[in-house]
């Protein structure tokens, strides 16, 4: 790579970033190796691993992997390609690979923690240098695999702080999550939706955060649901979840921003939390965790109030309507969304079904809402590739930002707080040399 260190870091202001973080390609690539090849990135939920044997593929950067259940109950991590010929071991997607892998290109096997189990025609490696327990001969597994509370990440990197330090205050929505089941556990349930993306990665983080454009970009989806609730005479929750993105700037600004280490952070939600405990769902829901903890616990659990969370490089775990959209990179300009909709253990299935409506209204490839974002994220993506102009501004409320123990705040909720502290975490990887790469 022909970019230096005192380049990079030329690229990010306090207060606005050159748009070549978004549009320069070799910069992709040195992501895919000093982010993504560093940082804990989520690989997916114990649960679609449920049995020995079965296995889920996603990337982390720009490389495939597998994660799988083995034998002992331990989750494995490991890079998808057999050691003979480079094949990818398993197609992209979920499936059971019994009780090891077998490569479809010359059958060689391996052990469910991808130690090589055995070789076709073995007398024809004789006298060579082969030896069957060299790593060469194995699957690799990735250098740190780890799990929080079923959610399982991994790291290229041998070196770096462990998970939960790396989590921060971003570990306090997974635990709400998870919370908000009566028998503290989730699963993923019902499919995983995914939307190719035409632009960077980074756009979408900012975006999550992004209060300002919610009653602009969202305006055809939320005045249609207005009218269709003056049309029936009520608003349902279909309509309601829609609804929520044209309140007035006044709303946006008294909602709270919180920024933590390593890029992550997360919003306020928009939905009023005691207003919602008097709808049928949310109160069984509100029965069966007081029936567990009791009221004021239940009453606690239910009453952190978050709508997106950042967990930086990995994606955004939404705790009131239980999903994670995971966020992949494939390009400079290409991005892949992943949306995983959680079952709350022990909760009422209305629960889950409501959960379902809201990633089908709001996040599915065929939402009323979604395609507003990813439109203007391509468009985004069109404009930094114009000679008009050569910043971009991260100026709302520049300077005013709260450090507090528990994270830095924003004095005003349609602050660019979340975008300077996500491009402050970018700068910190992108000139650390402890990279996957570097340690080979």
């Amino acid at each position: 790579m022909s970019i230096s260190n005192e380049e990079i870091a030329g690229l990010v202001r306090s207060d606005s970033v050159h748009k070549r973080v978004y549009t320069d390609p070799e910069l992709f690539q040195l992501e895919m190796d000093r982010i993504y090849g560093q940082a804990w990135i989520y690989v997916g939920h114990e649960s679609q691993v449920k049995n020995p044997g079965d296995y889920h593929t996603t990337r982390i950067g720009d490389q495939d992997v597998i994660m799988t259940r083995g034998t002992d109950g331990k989750i494995n991590v490991l890079y998808n390609r057999c050691p003979h010929k480079g094949a990818q071991l398993v197609a992209q997607g979920d499936g059971c690979a019994g009780k090891f892998f077998r490569c479809p290109y010359h059958a060689w096997t391996f052990k469910l923690d991808g130690s090589l189990l055995s070789v076709p025609l073995r007398n024809g490696m004789e006298g060579t240098t082969f030896d069957k327990s060299h790593p060469d001969f194995s699957m690799r597994p990735l250098a740190r695999v780890d799990s929080y509370r079923g959610f399982v990440f991994a790291s290229q990197s041998a070196e770096g702080p462990d998970l939960v330090t790396f989590l921060d205050g971003a570990a306090s929505s997974i635990d709400n999550l998870c919370d908000r089941a009566p028998e503290g556990e989730v699963e993923v349930v019902g499919g995983v939706f995914q939307v190719m993306q035409l632009s960077n990665w980074k756009v979408f983080y900012e975006n999550l955060h992004d209060t300002m454009h919610a009653p602009i970009t969202h305006e055809s989806s939320f005045m249609a649901a207005r009218d269709e609730a003056q049309h029936l005479g009520e608003m349902p929750f279909e309509l309601l979840i829609m609804d929520g993105n044209g309140e007035p700037y006044e709303f946006w600004e008294k909602l709270e921003l919180r920024a933590y280490k390593n890029g992550h952070g997360y919003m306020e939600a928009i939905f009023d939390p005691a207003a919602a405990t008097r709808d049928p769902v949310s109160r069984a829901h509100f029965e069966s965790l007081a029936a567990v903890h009791g009221e004021e616990k239940a009453r606690a659990i239910l009453g952190m109030n978050r709508h997106n969370t950042v967990i930086y490089g990995s994606g955004s775990p939404h705790t009131v309507f239980q999903q994670f959209r995971v966020i992949r990179p494939i390009s400079v300009n290409r991005t892949l969304i992943e949306i995983q909709t959680f079952r709350l253990k022990g909760a009422p299935d209305s629960v889950f079904d409501r959960a379902l409506t809201y990633t089908n209204v709001i996040n599915s490839p065929s939402s009323n809402v979604m395609p507003d974002d990813v439109e203007l994220y391509r468009r985004c993506q069109e404009g930094n590739m114009t000679r008009g102009g050569e910043w971009v501004s991260h100026h709302r409320y520049a300077g005013t930002d709260k450090e507090t123990p528990e994270g830095t705040v924003s004095v005003n909720g349609t602050s660019e707080l979340p975008m300077r502290n996500q491009f402050a975490a970018w700068k910190q990887y992108m000139l650390s040399g402890n990279s996957a790469q570097s340690q080979e």
